[in-house]
């Protein structure tokens, strides 16, 4: 019967880990999701893992490689260990996680016109609306200050939406 594992990659080489487990056989997951982000200053739709340097296998004990055939694999690190052993996932995470289906947009930030509150900085407390996304880490809002619409931009970290 297989049970399912985590393993831990080395960093940048999950790809690599998967195409050498799949050739010894050996059944791999490995989420990817695929997400808006500003590139070279361009809105762009990339795929990125899930769960970076993480992979899970399906290991079958009674005809499947054994754990040190998987850790000497290309690029793969260890196994996630909880009290020394590799920890088994549970069959349901692994099954919610294939069935899982991210909205339309694929993407955290607010849509266009959204209402959003300003948590930290100079402008904390204030309710302001979504412009557009200034590069990865920041936002242009607009705030409405003596009746009239003004464009600011802030960090991310310092806006709840």
């Amino acid at each position: 019967m297989k049970s399912w594992y985590l393993l831990y990659c080395k960093r940048g080489e999950q790809k690599r880990a998967k195409q050498h487990l799949e050739n010894q056989q050996v059944e791999c997951y490995y989420p990817e999701i695929e997400i808006e982000k500003i590139l070279r200053g361009k809105r762009q739709r990339v795929v990125e893992p899930l769960f970076p340097s993480y992979m899970f296998v399906a290991l079958d004990h009674d005809n499947g490689p054994t754990f040190t055939t998987i850790r000497s694999t290309r690029g793969v690190m260890d196994f996630v260990r909880f009290g020394g052993l590799p920890y088994k996932v549970p069959k349901g995470v692994i099954e919610r996680l294939q069935n899982f289906k991210p909205d339309e947009e694929g993407t955290t930030l607010p849509k266009q016109g959204q209402t959003v509150q300003i948590t930290s900085g100079q402008f904390a407390g204030f309710d302001a609306v979504y412009h557009e996304s200034d590069g990865e880490k920041r936002s242009i809002l607009l705030i409405t200050l003596i009746n009239k619409q003004v464009k600011i931009k802030v960090d991310n970290t310092q806006v709840d939406w």
